[in-house]
This record gives structure tokens, sequence and C-alpha cells, in this order.
């Protein structure tokens, strides 16, 4: 794991090759809307694109099929062919995720554009059997929430965003290892017995939505996230009455400047209502010179405070047995 943290940013360099392209050119001219469809890591950098740009029309599917309103034959594409105006994008780093592959089956079912990110698996079979577009991540043995790099490439290739995916190989040399190790070793050492709550603003919850992520899975700790303003409606209100367990939860503040100023008003509010009900609060700024440096320099601080926590507790922070141990029990 550790070795995977120090090596991220080398994944930007990667240059991805789309297969099957001839298809590609017809969908773009067509489509509007993306949907991938993924679980866990395989989803992460999908969610982690609608920051860098609120009008990009990209949605994240976590399930099985496919939502009801994604119909195909709404318009014909300059080649003569219906095809839909959404182009599905099945992404699994294993290829073998169960949820994924049913989505692939049931956008080929309903006729829709499809395309496959994946280092292998079933779904990598069955893109290259129906000669379907597809990528093929670079099978190095680490984990899908390690690999948002590779799965960010990818996605920005099939997309047709050239100039962003150019832009983002400066991550290679921009982001610091060194600085988010130091920040994330000083994090985890006052997350030691805690359980993270970590709290943002709406548009910045896929970077907050990782952080639980890393800490779930690398950690092997509980953690939770939730955004402004919803929270102050109804979350903050359960701190507010005789529950006595504040001392186990340690919230984790992921201040924005970009954010709208009366959200970063709120945060400011919130924290003096926590703090005066003797609850932890714990900011961490998003710093860097674009919004995907951000991004990036700000989950690489989660990473190494997850891996530092694992280390405290004792646990493998590379491995998720428990998600295999489910797996095997729903066969």
């Amino acid at each position: 794991m550790e070795e995977a943290i120090i090596n991220f940013p080398k994944q930007f360099l990667w240059k991805p090759e789309i297969k099957n392209p001839q298809q590609l050119g017809v969908i773009r001219s067509a489509v509007s809307k993306f949907v991938v469809c993924g679980m866990g890591g395989s989803a992460l950098a999908a969610d982690l694109l609608r920051i860098t740009n609120p009008d990009t029309e990209i949605g994240v599917w976590r399930d099985y099929g496919l939502p009801r309103e994604i119909l195909p034959d709404r318009q014909a594409s300059p080649a003569g062919k219906k095809i839909g105006d959404t182009m599905i994008i099945a992404s699994s780093y294993s290829g073998n995720t169960e949820e994924t592959i049913d989505a692939f089956l049931e956008a080929k079912k309903r006729g829709l554009p499809v395309a496959v990110i994946s280092t292998g698996g079933k779904l990598l079979e069955l893109a290259i059997e129906q000669q379907l577009p597809y990528i093929q991540l670079p099978s190095t043995g680490i984990q899908p929430r390690t690999a948002t790099g590779y799965s960010m490439k990818a996605l920005l290739k099939l997309m047709g965003e050239g100039e962003k995916s150019a832009e983002i190989e400066m991550l290679a040399e921009n982001l610091s290892v060194k600085l988010a190790g130091q920040k994330g070793e000083a994090l985890s050492r006052r997350l030691r017995g805690k359980v993270p709550v970590i709290y943002s603003s709406s548009r910045n919850l896929p970077i907050a939505y990782n952080w639980k992520i890393k800490f779930n899975e690398t950690g092997k700790i509980p953690a939770f996230t939730n955004r402004f303003p919803e929270l102050n409606h109804n979350e903050m209100t359960g701190f507010d009455g005789k529950w006595k367990g504040g001392d186990i939860l340690s919230f984790v503040f992921l201040e924005d400047e970009f954010d709208d100023p009366r959200i970063l008003k709120r945060m400011e509010a919130t924290k003096k209502m926590y703090e005066d009900r003797k609850l932890e609060v714990i900011t961490v700024k998003l710093e860097g010179e674009d919004v995907f440096h951000r991004i990036f320099q700000t989950l690489l601080i989660a990473d190494w405070a997850a891996l530092y926590l694992a280390k405290f507790y004792e646990v493998d922070p590379e491995n998720v047995p428990m998600v295999e141990e489910f797996k095997n029990l729903i066969k």
C-alpha cells in the first residue's frame, strides 16, 4: 500500500489506448450524456470529474441494472443508425463485479452505446467478444481505491476530453507525496481511537466520500460523511441531546476557498457550535494550483492518514477480506 501511494502521481503519465475504437466516433457525435456504472473504487473517478466541471453530463450508477429513464433510440447518428443519447461506461477494476456486469448486460439489452474500463475479467471478455470500445487498465496489483489516476485518464479518453487528459499529466510533477505524508501522519495521530465523520460542501462530497472509503478499506475503521448545507437541517441536531458518545467522534471539515461563501460561513458556525458541545473538529484545507491538483493532493492526505491508522491498529492496509467473505456468502 505504501508503495502504491508513493507512486500514485506516476499514474497521470499513463497513455490509455482505446481498443475497438471504430464505433466510438459515431457514438460521441450522438450522445450528450454519460453514465458510469461501477462499485467502490471503480466509480470514484467519475464522481471526482463532476467536481471539475459541474456542467459535465455524467452520472454514476452503483447498483444492478440501469436507471429506468435511460432509453435507447432517442436520436439518429450520422451513419443513420439509431442509438441512445446516453453512453454507458461499465467500469470494474477487476472486471468481475457482478453489479457492473449486470448493468453492462442491461445496457446491451436496451440497445444503448456501451464502453468498458477494466484490468481484465469477465467484463473485458464481453467487450472483446462483442467488439465494443474498451480501455484496459494497467494490472499493477494495486487496489481500486488507489488507482483513481488510471481510472480518470481512461474516463477522459473515452469521453473525448483530450485537453483535460493532457492537463492532468502535470499532476505527476505537481503532487507532493512528501507533504501529504506529513499532514496525513499528523492527522492520523489525532484520529487514533476515533470515528472520523467527514464534512464537505455538496460540490466536494465526492472527495469526502473518497476519504470515507480510504478509512474504511485501508484503516479498517468505521467512517461517515455528510454535506453542507443539508447537515445543518438535521444531522447536527443529533449532538444536542443527552447522548454522550461524542468523545468517540472526530469531525473532519474539508474546507475549500472556492466553495460558496455561504457554505464557508456555515462551516465556521457549525465548527463553533460543535466545539461548544465538546466535539472535536479538525479542518483540512483543500490546497493546490487548480481543481485537479486540489482534489488529488487532498486525497493523498487521506491515503497516508488511513495507512498510518492501519499501522497503529496493526491491520492489513492492502486487502479487504471482509468483502471477499461477503462475496462467498452470496454466491
